[in-house]
């Protein structure tokens, strides 16, 4: 598991509802055994949080050629025929939201030693919630010898961008602005129960890859 501190950071999000109240800084001893679970109770309140929202544009091109392959006299011979092209260009406008469900969070989520304090949030959910064709700017080539894209292509294409956008959430930093933003939520809510910002830390359970995008999507939300 990774971790970071962040540092002199404001508070750039809303708070969703979470309350906060100014106290006395408490004694090392008491703030051990009692702060634990106002802030799980405070953390709790926010339910899901909003980190992040990305709006993506993207184009998806399709190039069907025809081609004669065979041979002769045992040559191999592949050779592309007059006429025969068929090509399109689709730009595409979708949008990412990030989020992060603190409804089941709890003293598993903390780790504390000594004055020092870490935060393990929960794995982040990434939602695809709208995407939309622009069909006016829409280019496309049709040889006369071939037939137009079908509407049943031009959907296939489509579900291929959204793949295609899918697919590339590890490499677009949304897990990174939505740990940073989780953070400025967090981290003056701790600093109110006596922790100093030096001493915080707030990290996600590990490091997410292609790999973890069935962990991080929410297919619940996602267009078909």
């Amino acid at each position: 598991m990774r971790r970071f501190a962040l540092y002199a950071m404001a508070v750039a999000f809303v708070l969703c509802g979470c309350t906060q109240r100014k106290e006395a800084k408490p004694k090392a001893e008491y703030r051990a055994i009692d702060t634990i679970p106002m802030l799980i109770m405070q953390v709790q309140k926010c339910s899901r949080l909003y980190t992040a929202e990305y709006n993506i544009h993207k184009i998806v091109t399709y190039d069907d050629i025809v081609r004669l392959k065979g041979s002769v006299l045992k040559r191999d011979f592949n050779v592309k025929l007059p006429l025969g092209d068929r090509k399109i260009a689709i730009p595409m406008d979708a949008t990412l939201k990030a989020y992060i469900d603190f409804e089941g969070f709890s003293e598993r989520n903390i780790e504390r030693r000594g004055n020092k304090i870490t935060v393990i949030l929960p794995d982040p959910k990434v939602a695809l919630t709208s995407s939309k064709v622009d069909h006016k700017n829409t280019k496309e080539y049709v040889s006369f010898t071939r037939s137009h894209f079908t509407d049943a292509e031009m959907a296939s294409f489509e579900q291929q961008g959204r793949a295609s956008i899918i697919a590339s959430i590890p490499r677009l930093g949304i897990i990174e602005t939505a740990r940073d933003n989780a953070a400025r939520v967090l981290i003056p809510m701790i600093k109110q129960m006596g922790y100093a910002e030096s001493d915080i830390t707030i990290a996600f359970r590990k490091d997410f890859t292609e790999r973890d995008i069935s962990v991080l999507l929410d297919n619940s939300t996602v267009e078909r």
